[in-house]
């Protein structure tokens, strides 16, 4: 076990309550307040807290936070264990591992450790070529990043490892969201490949760690869909739907964004790729709005393939019903302005949205379309973003064909 850190206070003990217990033993990662049945003393931010069963034998080991609703991310169930350094780097030999078959010659912006799923609780670790991006979200790697920093650095020899940190720590660490904690400061965007395409990745003020690598599968057949097609990409962002339809072959594209800076972006990402002729060939146009009203706005029957990627429409579990009802409406607005024969691409990354509620929403703005339609494909998670828990569970995608 690792040393305690905490003024040689006694070990931090948890009993859970009946429900908890078998949840945890079932392997999920997260142990809410309201689940501890005992303790044997306050626990402190960061600290390791040993969880023990109704017959006070060991049952798991996690990361205590007293101001977080999720108490304890289990980091281990089982057997005891150390939970030392040589710990760490098996877990990130294992998570790099998993990702050989991703990581390609022309893919090099990949995920390499995906939070809880891989066994990592409050942490994602993504490779942009040369970069790679640390983003923390428990305070309690906090007081190990210095540890981590060098477990890291020596098993990937990377040129620049730079930290990214969730709002709840913005107060809680001495290092600062988008420092560079090893390797030259970042000067400009990273550029990246994806499937033989260049993209940048604000890797120090961009959303998440600067780039939406989950969607990597989604935009491949994005490709495969938009030979000599009209697109309409909703929720642009910075044109990563848009560059793979481009290779495909479409014959126009549409970026739709509230942000100038996304579609200032999008821009940048088109001209790091116009030595292929197939996107330089492409006419493609940018439009800042809001998206919800252009397309309530826009003439009928004017595409081939229409894209709606929008943003977390339930940041909260009180958010659902209101979101599930929003992507009724975005995907039935987008299914109007598609042509005979069209696609619509619908997608959400809304954890607090479930699968099944997400296609049934797209499907019932089908249904009321009163069109003829067939489901292509329905996708969820890449493999470098597994799925190791339900809440881990928020990207998914419809594909449909209207006559």
């Amino acid at each position: 076990m690792e040393a305690d850190s905490t003024n040689n206070l006694p070990r931090l003990k948890l009993m859970l309550n009946r429900t908890a217990e078998s949840i945890v033993r079932r392997g999920h990662p997260w142990i809410y307040s309201d689940s501890i049945a005992r303790q044997n003393r306050e626990g402190e931010s960061g600290e390791l807290a040993v969880i023990y069963d109704r017959s006070n034998q060991f049952l798991a080991v996690g990361f205590y936070d007293p101001l977080s609703p999720i108490r304890v991310r289990v980091i281990h169930t089982g057997r005891p264990v150390g939970i030392d350094a040589d710990f760490w780097k098996g877990r990130l030999d294992d998570a790099v591992a998993r990702r050989e078959e991703v990581s390609r010659s022309d893919t090099n912006g990949l995920r390499l450790i995906h939070g809880e799923s891989d066994a990592w609780p409050g942490l994602v670790l993504d490779r942009y070529d040369s970069t790679l991006v640390l983003k923390l979200y428990s305070v309690a790697w906090i007081e190990r990043l210095p540890m981590l920093r060098d477990q890291i650095v020596a098993a990937l020899k990377p040129d620049r490892l730079v930290l990214r940190l969730s709002r709840n720590l913005s107060d809680r660490s001495p290092w600062a969201d988008g420092s560079v904690l090893f390797g030259p400061p970042v000067v400009e965007p990273v550029t990246f490949l994806e499937s033989g395409i260049r993209f940048e990745a604000d890797v120090v003020r961009g959303q998440k760690t600067g780039f939406f690598l989950d969607q990597r599968e989604n935009r491949r057949r994005v490709e495969e869909l938009a030979r000599g097609a009209d697109v309409l990409n909703a929720f642009s962002f910075s044109s990563g739907f848009s560059l793979y339809a481009a290779r495909g072959g479409a014959r126009s594209l549409v970026d739709v964004d509230i942000s100038q800076h996304a579609l200032e972006a999008g821009e940048r990402n088109f001209l790091l790729n116009h030595s292929d002729p197939r996107i330089a060939a492409c006419r493609h146009e940018t439009v800042q709005a809001d998206v919800f009203s252009w397309l309530a706005e826009a003439p009928p029957s004017s595409w081939d393939l229409v894209i709606v990627d929008p943003p977390s429409l339930a940041k909260r579990e009180s958010e659902r019903e209101r979101a599930i009802r929003a992507y009724r409406k975005l995907n039935a607005q987008a299914i109007r302005l598609l042509r005979r024969g069209g696609v619509l691409v619908a997608a959400s990354c809304s954890a607090h949205v479930s699968a099944e509620e997400f296609f049934d929403s797209v499907r019932f703005a089908a249904e009321t379309s009163r069109r003829r339609y067939r489901e292509l494909q329905s996708t969820l998670h890449p493999t470098d973003h597994p799925i190791g828990f339900p809440e881990a569970l928020y990207l998914k995608c419809l594909f449909l064909r209207f006559d």
